[in-house]
């Protein structure tokens, strides 16, 4: 009987340390980030939905997001001033990240790698900008968190991640960093119900 590692590997998400160039008052898993990740891209497609008249795939959004950082479990979190430090950098890394999906890809059976094939290399631009601001919205949590907890580190991050999260300029997204974001910068009893 064949055996597949393909689950122990995202299972190990878990040990992928993000934001490795920063103090952080709390570490953030490669996990973590990708159920907020998830969580955030439902919440952008709902508000979109729902309040713009959007009609976006939540079911392929929420794969996308789930598995969007995948090839990191292979590659480790390459710091963002690293990966984008230059052009050639940031395409030789993109390469390595296909290179290391590609991996996961064959640690499926093969009946199942043509769905993982949609999702890890989903075509759909417009899903992907959805997950994408999500993702930016995750960095932008983490910064408010750590600098709600005093850590001046994340003040450059949060303004540079603000910055590119506007430019996005997505009516879902500024939705979302009006009414949900505030909260993020409280203390349990000042959001408890």
């Amino acid at each position: 009987m064949k055996e597949y590692n393909f689950y122990a590997f995202i299972n190990r998400m878990r040990y992928i340390i993000r934001w490795g160039l920063m103090k952080n008052t709390e570490k953030e898993t490669l996990k973590e980030h990708s159920f907020d990740v998830a969580v955030i891209a439902h919440g952008l497609c709902l508000i979109g939905n729902k309040y713009f008249g959007k009609n976006y795939d939540i079911k392929e959004i929420l794969c996308y997001a789930l598995y969007h950082d995948s090839g990191e479990i292979i590659t480790g979190d390459l710091p963002t001033p690293v990966k984008y430090l230059d052009k050639d950098i940031s395409e030789k890394y993109k390469e390595i990240e296909n290179l290391a999906t590609k991996k996961l890809l064959n640690a499926l059976p093969d009946e199942m790698k043509e769905e993982f094939e949609d999702i890890f290399f989903l075509e759909n631009k417009e899903s992907k900008r959805i997950v994408k601001a999500a993702d930016k919205i995750s960095a932008l949590i983490k910064c408010t968190q750590e600098i709600s907890a005093g850590n001046k580190d994340f003040e450059n991050a949060y303004e540079g991640t603000l910055k590119s999260i506007k430019e996005m300029n997505m009516e879902e997204v500024d939705f979302y960093l009006e009414h949900f974001l505030p909260p993020f910068s409280k203390n349990l009893d000042q959001i408890s119900l």
